[in-house]
C-alpha cells in the first residue's frame, strides 16, 4: 500500500488573456473537489459585477502597502498604478490540510512563486492557434481593437515563456483540457517524492520477509564458501 503525504499541491496555472484559462478551471474544479481556488488580493476599485472574496479580496492602497511590508502575499506586482497580489495565509491553511490549492496568475507572478516554491506544479494553457486566439478576444466584444492588439501582441511574448513551466495544455477542447489537467495531477501524486511510505499488507509483507531472508541465507553460503 502506498500512503501519500498529508501536505495538499500547490498548482500554479497560466496563459496568455483569451485562451480560456477561467472555463478550463470552472470544469476542472467540478472533477476535483479537494482543489480550491486561490483568490487574490488587489487595490483596485471594484468594478460591476464584481464580488468580494469571489472576484478579488477588495483593499485600500494603504492597507496594501502594509499587508506587503508585513510579507502577507507570496507574490504581488503593480500594474497600471493598482497592486494585485496571493495571500500567504490562506493557501498556507488549505494546503496543510492535506487540500489542493490552485492559483490562476500572470507568467510574472508565478516565475515568482517558482524562485521561491520550486516544488510548485506549473501549467501553462495555450490557445489552439493565435488566429483563434484573436477571434476569442474579439469575439468578448467588451474592448476597443487597440487594446485587443495589445493583448494580442502580449500574447506572443507571454507564449515564449511556456519552457519556464512543467506542464503545457492546448485548449482546443474544454472538456478535455480539464481532463488533462486532471490527469497531470494524477501523475504529480504518484511521484516519489510527494510518497510518505509503501508497506505490503500482512500476507504480502510475510512472503517478502520470508523472500528476502532466503536470499540472505543463499548469499551468507556463497560468502563462506569463498
Amino acid at each position: 500500500m502506498i500512503i501519500s503525504k498529508k501536505q495538499g499541491m500547490l498548482i500554479v496555472l497560466s496563459g496568455p488573456s483569451g485562451c480560456g484559462k477561467g472555463t478550463v478551471i470552472r470544469e476542472f474544479l467540478k472533477k476535483n473537489p479537494n482543489t480550491w481556488l486561490s483568490v487574490s488580493c488587489t487595490s483596485r476599485a471594484k468594478r460591476e459585477g464584481d464580488i468580494e472574496g469571489v472576484s478579488y479580496f477588495f483593499l485600500e492602497k494603504e492597507e496594501f502597502e502594509q499587508k506587503i511590508k508585513e510579507g502577507a502575499f507570496l507574490e504581488y506586482a503593480e500594474y497600471a498604478g493598482n497592486y494585485y497580489g496571493t495571500p500567504k495565509a490562506p493557501i498556507k491553511e488549505k494546503l496543510d490540510q492535506g487540500i489542493d490549492v490552485l492559483l490562476e496568475i500572470e507568467i510574472q507572478g508565478a516565475l515568482k512563486i517558482k524562485e521561491l516554491l520550486p516544488e510548485t506544479v506549473f501549467i501553462f494553457i495555450m490557445p489552439p492557434s493565435m488566429k483563434e486566439l484573436k477571434k476569442r478576444l474579439e469575439g468578448r466584444n467588451t474592448e476597443s481593437k487597440e487594446k485587443i492588439d495589445k493583448r494580442f501582441q502580449r500574447a506572443y511574448l507571454e507564449i515564449n515563456e511556456v519552457s519556464k513551466y512543467n506542464y503545457v495544455i492546448v485548449n482546443d477542447e474544454v472538456d478535455i483540457a480539464a481532463q488533462k489537467m486532471s490527469a497531470i495531477l494524477t501523475a504529480e501524486r504518484l511521484r516519489v517524492d510527494r510518497i510518505e511510505e509503501v508497506f505490503l499488507d500482512t500476507v504480502e509483507e510475510d512472503i517478502h520477509e520470508e523472500l528476502i531472508a532466503k536470499k540472505f541465507f543463499d548469499n551468507s553460503k556463497i560468502i563462506d564458501k569463498i
